[in-house]
């Protein structure tokens, strides 16, 4: 707990809309910068030094990077959203 007296401020956590994507039968999570992204949508991501294409199963928004599992600087951004 910061004393208010010390001089301290609570860090600032940056704040996230993740998707789980289905890729080929393994789900992945990923970064989204589209607000417009929902369930069932199809997204093209990057896998290794290429990308797939996968199927969105659940998006949650407005995250903080402390809330989540996976540390949100080691996870990959969706790149788009199919037609």
């Amino acid at each position: 707990m910061i004393h208010s007296l010390a001089g301290g401020t609570a860090k600032e956590y940056n704040r996230y809309d993740y998707a789980k994507v289905d890729i080929g039968g393994r789900p992945m999570f990923f970064i989204s910068p589209f607000s417009n992204l929902k369930t069932g949508d199809k997204v093209e991501v990057p896998i290794g030094n290429s990308t797939q294409f996968g199927v969105v199963i659940r998006v949650d928004k407005n995250v903080t990077e402390q809330n989540f599992p996976v540390p949100a600087k080691r996870m990959k951004k969706i790149i788009r959203i199919l037609e």
